[in-house]
């Protein structure tokens, strides 16, 4: 889907990558090692960082926030368990990245992401849609997810919550997915699957390290 492919060692590096966490064990479904191989992140990443961008690494992306490493952003779409068609929340957008990601796996007009900070999603706007990527992206308070284009099949946080935001629940469907980092100081990796009366069942998948949500209040 991208066209960002300047350099060819750009790909190389990207497949290296890939391999290696494949190696690793850190990717478990066709489509998600399709996506990270599809995905030039080194266009998301700043300039001063981009020879690190295919590191399994986070990196800083602007006003406190980062990118996160390629495992992880393997690890959680894999954990989702993503499928072509279905509608996506993503809350915090960041640079894009990972939004491409999903949209490698689930197909144009089918991601929809929000970002806190102003300056960041209209960059990642700007660069995801230079990229050809067809996702939709706003700056908001993720807390409030996207009413206007649930109900969600999938929803998912880049950026750790004490709880699933209430309303972010509410706009995934019955038998839909939550996958999010909780927590404050100590985060685990929680998925999440919502019973027709709204409650969830959880399921932890370990400890990470992410960014905080941020919000209006």
């Amino acid at each position: 889907m991208s066209d960002g492919e300047s350099d060819p060692d750009w790909t190389a590096r990207r497949e290296r990558m890939v391999d290696h966490l494949i190696s690793r064990g850190r990717i478990e479904r066709e489509s998600t090692e399709r996506a990270l191989r599809a995905v030039p992140r080194h266009e998301f990443v700043p300039e001063p960082r981009r020879g690190a961008a295919y590191e399994d690494r986070p990196l800083p992306i602007g006003e406190g926030q980062t990118i996160s490493a390629p495992h992880m952003v393997a690890v959680m779409c894999d954990r989702l368990e993503l499928d072509a068609g279905e509608r996506v929340l993503e809350v915090g957008t960041g640079c894009g990245y990972h939004a491409a990601v999903t949209a490698e796996i689930v197909g144009p007009g089918n991601v929809y992401t929000v970002e806190f900070h102003e300056d960041l999603a209209r960059e990642a706007d700007a660069r995801l849609s230079r990229l050809g990527y067809d996702v939709d992206v706003r700056a908001g308070d993720g807390r409030e997810g996207w009413p206007e284009a649930a109900p969600f099949d999938a929803a998912y946080l880049t950026c750790a919550a004490p709880e699933f935001p209430r309303r972010v629940v509410e706009q995934v469907r019955p038998g839909g997915r939550l996958l999010a980092p909780l927590g404050d100081r100590r985060q685990v990796l929680v998925a999440a699957w919502k019973r027709a009366d709204g409650s969830l069942d959880r399921e932890e998948h370990g400890a990470v390290r992410f960014v905080p949500l941020l919000g209006d209040s």
